[in-house]
């Protein structure tokens, strides 16, 4: 099976309050980076929901409008604060 981390996605800013940091997300591979290792707790429905349609994507089951509305449901949950830029 190849796995396709580089399926773009439209990109999202998201703000990590307790590590000062931001990430832009614009890959499933940076939303799966995001959730792994940036994302301030790993409970949440939102937030599974968001690991699930990641590896969905990654594998070619999901399509990339669905992570970026998943990641955004998860950031809610989560209180990080995610600007959806546009293009």
């Amino acid at each position: 099976m190849k796995w396709d981390t580089f399926r773009p996605l439209e990109p999202i800013v998201l703000f990590f309050p307790d590590k000062q940091n931001r990430r832009t997300v614009r890959t499933a591979r940076d939303a799966a980076e995001a959730l792994l290792h940036d994302w301030p707790h790993d409970d949440g429905e939102a937030f599974y929901f968001a690991v699930k349609i990641c590896l969905d994507v990654i594998v070619g089951r999901g399509e990339p409008c669905e992570l970026r509305t998943a990641m955004l449901r998860a950031a809610g949950e989560a209180g990080v604060v995610a600007i959806a830029v546009v293009h």
